[in-house]
């Protein structure tokens, strides 16, 4: 009879920014930053794609770049800073909102990825191209092909930031 070795999981402390708040969390080695963020945290935005960090439906901002929760050991994230889109600052909110108003979304099952890339888009550059938004949210995957919506809402939030009438 073979056997398999099992991993030995180790419980420690992590310390972390979460949205702005300080976290302490008791954590096994085994635990990815989405299922923290998720379960121990309570934050619903960040959401299990694929699970390969390919799809983009995971995305949060470690240190304000944009990472797939996903597949990153909770532990790497000791002293780091991460946002969700529940905690988006301010003047980043009407990303989201027009999200909505474009009714870019059938599923919404992307929706986190999608809006936490553009917000990082427009935050870097506020007047985006066609080609730059196209470029920032290629790498995020929607099934239900809202994509002509989907860049509507990020074309009218880019014209919001601006203080542009929408």
């Amino acid at each position: 009879v073979q056997t398999c070795a099992l991993p030995i999981l180790r419980s420690e402390t992590l310390r972390c920014r979460v949205n702005g708040q300080e976290q302490t969390l008791a954590l096994t080695s085994a635990a990815t930053l989405l299922h923290v963020l998720r379960n121990d945290c309570g934050l619903n935005s960040p959401r299990l794609g694929c699970g390969l960090g390919q799809c983009g439906a995971c995305t949060v901002w470690v240190d304000g770049v944009a990472a797939r929760s996903c597949c990153i050991p909770a532990l790497e994230m000791q002293g780091r800073d991460i946002t969700t889109l529940e905690g988006l600052a301010a003047e980043l909110k009407v990303v989201p909102e027009s999200f909505v108003q474009a009714q870019a979304a059938q599923c919404g099952y992307c929706l986190n990825g999608m809006v936490m890339m553009a917000a990082q888009l427009l935050r870097d550059q506020p007047d985006p191209s066609d080609a730059d938004i196209v470029r920032a949210l290629s790498a995020n995957v929607c099934r239900c092909g809202t994509h002509v919506e989907i860049m509507a809402a990020v074309r009218l939030a880019a014209r919001r930031i601006q203080g542009r009438k929408a």
